[in-house]
């Protein structure tokens, strides 16, 4: 039965984890289990999910994640460098090679202003096109794969969510997460 429909969710993966370490373990705490084993599962579906879909798009994660940024930085689309590490939560070096693949592939263009100074990554034509197309593709497919949650029930997941990544970051120290499982040595 459906959660969504106000009627008790079947038990998952999720409880019976928890209830087996009630069962071995009496006294431990289980109560995160809930949260951040879904979390984790939830992660990975998204994850391989998300790079299907770039697969038959033939764009590959770290590319859409440059040309996402960059197209979100509003015209000229232009970012230095410096910039482009601090908003993707990746090394320098990271980006150098991100960019290089990008540029070689007629995605992007570099330039430094003034002369020899910043280096600057702007989206070309090309790579416009392409993260139009792509970021509509991955978007549609997502909203597909939450809309079981009524609108309600997505604006307070995101909410709750937003305010434990919040907490966790805080807790964490926030130590750049850039993607799952991956820490970010930006920051």
């Amino acid at each position: 039965m459906s959660a969504a429909a106000g009627n008790v969710p079947t038990p998952d993966a999720a409880d019976e984890i928890e209830a087996a370490w009630r069962r071995e373990r009496p006294g431990t705490s289980t109560e995160s289990i809930g949260i951040v084993t879904r979390v984790w599962q939830l992660a990975k579906l998204f994850g391989e999910d998300r790079r299907r879909v770039l697969s038959d798009s033939d764009v590959d994660p770290a590319t859409l994640d440059l040309l996402s940024v960059l197209r979100r930085s509003s015209p000229p689309y232009s970012l230095t460098t410096r910039e482009l590490a601090r908003s993707t939560l990746v090394t320098a070096g990271a980006i150098s090679q991100r960019v290089a693949r990008a540029e070689r592939e007629g995605l992007v263009e570099r330039h430094t202003e003034p002369p020899g100074r910043s280096v600057y990554v702007t989206l070309t034509p090309a790579g416009h096109a392409l993260v139009e197309q792509t970021v509509d593709r991955v978007l549609e497919r997502e909203l597909e794969l939450v809309s079981g949650l009524s609108d309600e029930q997505r604006a307070q997941l995101a909410s709750l969510l937003r305010v434990l990544l919040g907490e966790v970051q805080s807790r964490c120290g926030d130590h750049g997460v850039s993607h799952v499982g991956d820490l970010g040595q930006a920051r």
